[in-house]
């Protein structure tokens, strides 16, 4: 049994990571401000004796004994980061600091959550870890995208500098239980306008695309690449590589909830990227790791937990 820290714990994947490791045995630290986490997706957790939660912002110091650190604190969703850039800056740098300080202190691993928007609007397809990316630095994406880019420079640079085992994870659009309602992540919004009647929204023609991997898959990845040796540090990419058009997934799910909504087409908003498919060669190798749920499946469990809400 290990003693692990997860930082953005209250949050859509640190919610499930948490789930996963309590299971697994584990005791299993908590940390979130609550700014975009919610306790209602870990309130389950609170009856595990395995579980212990601090409500503690990581743009602070904080000292914790542990054994490994994944550090997922950053608000994820558009909605949020483009509301909140310089939060999300300072949460991205200041945690990640703080995060790698206390690995360093302990001698411990720490994995990063990094995004596949460190590849922008990328001008290759598929990405591959080693593609450096199309990313505007004064875009209102750049507030997440940078500072994520930023992330995995820190890791690097405290690896070559002081030792510290880093762990980078590019994690790929991802979805399930627990997305926020008001987030504006595509397949959350989708769902709710189709459950409600209400018109589904497409911003440009539909025609870009995107891959999406449940999140049990991603759990998966991100377990077995903190349980890899020092020298392997990442990045590497963790998603799904089945690609759909965005059209593909809003009339999927149309077939899939029985609505009656219509499409409706608006602007699309600007640097938002057209392709997006990661290459999993270096997970299938490195950690024999590759996403089992297909979207099909994925949709059901997703659309079923909607519906409850």
């Amino acid at each position: 049994m290990s003693r692990i820290l997860i930082t953005g714990s209250a949050g859509f994947i640190g919610s499930h990571l948490s789930e996963r490791l309590v299971h697994d045995g584990h005791e299993v630290i908590g940390m979130d401000n609550l700014f975009t986490g919610s306790k209602n997706n870990i309130k389950h957790l609170f009856h595990e004796p395995n579980f212990e939660f601090i409500r503690h912002d990581v743009r602070l110091p904080y000292s914790i004994e542990c054994d490994e650190i994944y550090n997922l604190a950053c608000p994820a969703s558009p909605y949020h980061y483009q509301r909140f850039p310089v939060q999300t800056i300072t949460t991205s740098l200041q945690g990640m600091i703080y995060a790698l300080n206390n690995a360093r202190r302990l001698n411990i691993k720490v994995l990063q959550a990094s995004t596949s928007e460190v590849y922008g609007d990328p001008d290759v397809h598929l990405q591959t870890e080693e593609y450096r990316g199309s990313v505007s630095t004064t875009s209102i994406r750049g507030c997440y995208d940078e500072s994520k880019r930023c992330t995995e420079t820190l890791c690097m640079d405290y690896h070559r500098q002081f030792n510290t085992k880093v762990k980078i994870a590019r994690i790929f659009n991802t979805y399930g239980p627990r997305l926020a309602e008001n987030d504006g992540r595509v397949i959350s919004n989708f769902i709710l306008q189709a459950l409600r009647g209400e018109d589904i929204t497409i911003y440009g023609d539909g025609n870009q695309t995107r891959s999406f991997q449940y999140v049990d898959d991603l759990v998966e990845g991100l377990i077995r690449l903190m349980a890899t040796d020092d020298e392997i540090t990442g990045p590497i990419n963790i998603g799904n590589p089945n690609e759909f058009t965005i059209l593909e997934l809003a009339e999927k799910v149309i077939q899939m909830t029985g609505t009656t909504s219509k499409i409706v087409f608006k602007p699309l908003p600007s640097d938002d990227p057209m392709q997006r498919c990661p290459d999993i060669s270096k997970a299938m190798e490195t950690l024999n790791w590759m996403p089992k749920i297909s979207l099909h499946d994925g949709l059901i469990l997703t659309i079923n937990y909607f519906k409850k809400l």
